[in-house]
């Protein structure tokens, strides 16, 4: 079983950077399709972004296009999110997710998760 562990949260002012990191360990992502989701306080978990294997695909949520890049570097086994031009709106916790279906990146079609990291956008 894969062990996600998601870094790179914090607190940051509308229009910053933030660049999160989900650091795999127990058994190879090379292969597998990875994302990140959220989900704020009382919402459901939202699809964010996801990367094929070999980075050749990428797909991301209409609310993040253009703001976020998601990126990976299997020699790491290391899956990343730029985050740029933040709004308060994307304040939540930020999970990475393992076995995401690109074609239908839903959060009940992940494998694995990770503990997640909290983004906080403040106006």
């Amino acid at each position: 079983q894969v062990q996600l562990v998601e870094s790179g949260g914090g607190l940051v002012q509308a229009g910053g950077s933030l660049r999160l990191s989900c650091a795999a360990s127990g058994r190879t992502i090379k292969w597998t399709v990875m994302g990140w989701f959220r989900q704020a306080p009382g919402k459901e978990r939202d699809f964010v972004a996801a990367i094929s294997w070999n980075a050749g695909s990428t797909r991301y949520a209409d609310s993040v296009k253009g703001r976020f890049t998601i990126s990976r570097d299997n020699a790491e086994e290391t899956v990343y999110l730029q985050m740029s031009s933040l709004k308060p709106e994307d304040t939540a916790t930020y999970y990475c997710a393992s076995g995401v279906k690109l074609a239908i990146p839903t959060a009940r079609g992940v494998d694995v998760w990770g503990q997640g990291t909290q983004v906080t956008v403040s106006s």
